[in-house]
């Protein structure tokens, strides 16, 4: 754990870094899809929220996923403390067991309406890119931490495979929220083990059928597996609107109403 915990934070903002900066040119020169608002705002108002939700987990101190992870080691508790593998077998169980996981969590985050006025946060934004991806609100943030450490806990996967993970995740969420065009033989491909923008875009859809379907953040298979599959929006991607119908306005694109909307009614609720 140690020489992970060494470099954990370099590799994390170097990953987030070059993910954001490559995502970024693409979308410039292969945008997907017409903006709805300039970046400016929206941009201050999600790279704002990664700031806070930082600070945030920062407060935790030693509740994250890699704390829970060799805590569970050193108790000799989970899943994995029961069963032999071979480490690289037991680092892709882990981060497919961990996938499915929060797939499971996103799930919760739409069907449950006190998880939902937090996670609508990230689906007012009227604008879907790489910036999107890393737009929650801190109590969701918190709330998920301790739902991946009750889970690590659970599985007693090696810290390493919970690095490896938490990395998989973040750059996975960046590059399946971009505004990127892809060819279609090229989604096609991508899409049969990982979650591509065009699929993830349905999710972020006004429709709320569309809305409440591709829940993956990483692999594609969850979707697929338990039926909340769209292959694409009714509208079609130029078509369709992003964000949540009762905000099609520009608070959303504000950090302050960002950080209060779980916090005021509205008709969704």
């Amino acid at each position: 754990m140690s020489s992970i915990a060494s470099y954990e934070n370099f590799i994390r903002i170097g990953v987030f870094a070059g993910v954001l900066a490559i995502m970024a040119t693409l979308e410039a020169l292969l945008p997907r899809k017409k903006r709805m608002q300039g970046r400016g705002h929206r941009w201050f108002a999600n790279l704002g929220l990664v700031a806070i939700d930082s600070v945030a987990v920062r407060l935790l101190g030693p509740i994250t996923a890699l704390g829970a992870a060799e805590y569970a080691s050193g108790k000799g508790w989970g899943l994995f403390a029961f069963v032999d593998l071979p480490v690289a077998i037991e680092i892709v169980a882990a981060v497919i067991l961990l996938d499915l996981a929060i797939y499971g969590q996103h799930v919760a985050s739409h069907r449950f309406s006190i998880l939902w006025r937090f996670h609508k946060v990230h689906h007012a934004d009227r604008d879907i890119d790489v910036t999107t991806g890393t737009r929650f609100h801190p109590v969701e943030i918190v709330l998920s931490m301790l739902y991946k450490c009750l889970i690590v806990l659970l599985l007693g996967p090696a810290v390493f495979a919970v690095f490896i993970f938490e990395v998989i995740l973040n750059a996975t969420a960046m590059f399946n929220h971009s505004n990127v065009k892809l060819p279609a033989w090229l989604d096609r491909s991508i899409r049969t083990v990982l979650v591509t923008p065009d699929m993830h875009r349905v999710h972020h859809s006004v429709f709320q059928r569309e809305t409440d379907s591709n829940y993956g953040f990483s692999l594609s298979l969850w979707d697929k597996l338990f039926r909340t599959y769209i292959p694409q929006p009714k509208a079609g991607h130029d078509g369709m609107l992003i964000g949540l119908s009762e905000y099609q306005s520009s608070h959303p694109s504000q950090l302050g109403w960002c950080l209060s909307l779980p916090f005021r009614s509205s008709k969704k609720d």
